[in-house]
């Protein structure tokens, strides 16, 4: 009998955080549910990460959480957790899908706003960009301008697990980390984008004519 292959299975799987448990106040009405290329902004985010090599998403939700979870079920590589403390700040929500995580022991950590869309292609090249430069954080760039999301290394997790928004909360991580985070330039205003406003939202749309 022939020796038992190896597995190809990933042992340090690449998983996703997305936050999505904010009231979207600035918006007027919830961001996870905008119309976006023929479905809402939460369901293409998560396609797009899923497409872009991520292994498993965590979609942190709060406000409004249980009309979000439907459109989250279906697929096993997607779990939702509930932020009780989301009115407390983003913090909170980064905190609990970190809590998530360990689960999977992962390689790396993604995260991203759900109001930060991007497409599989970015995620794909960011995602390749960090295995190669090697370093702790790995983050896009567009004309000098830092963007989002980011990438972690799992060796962050307890860092990550601390953020407070009194000390900057995520950024106060990349800050002591500065010398050991790659920016890479993906050569697109996308990972630029966040849908803070209306107008905001209306301006992204109209790359789309």
């Amino acid at each position: 009998m022939p020796p038992d292959r190896p597995s190809n299975k990933n042992p340090s799987p690449t998983v996703a955080i997305l936050l999505a448990a904010g009231e979207s106040r600035r918006m007027g009405q919830l961001k996870a549910l905008l119309p976006w290329q023929g479905s809402i902004l939460l369901r293409r985010q998560v396609e797009s990460l899923l497409e872009g090599g991520v292994d498993k998403v965590v979609v942190v939700v709060g406000h409004r959480g249980e009309e979000l979870k439907p459109h989250l079920e279906g697929d096993a590589r997607v779990t939702c957790a509930f932020n009780p403390d989301y009115l407390s700040g983003k913090t909170t929500s980064l905190k609990v899908g970190v809590a998530t995580v360990r689960k999977w022991s992962p390689g790396c950590i993604l995260i991203l706003n759900v109001d930060q869309p991007r497409s599989a292609e970015t995620i794909r090249r960011l995602l390749e960009s960090h295995r190669r430069a090697g370093g702790l954080i790995t983050g896009p760039a567009f004309q000098n301008k830092g963007g989002h999301p980011l990438v972690v290394s799992a060796s962050l997790l307890e860092e990550l697990a601390q953020v407070e928004e009194a000390t900057l909360g995520l950024k106060a991580v990349t800050l002591r980390h500065e010398k050991e985070t790659h920016k890479v330039d993906l050569g697109t205003p996308e990972v630029l984008w966040d849908l803070n406003t209306p107008e905001d939202y209306r301006e992204v749309l109209s790359d789309f004519s």
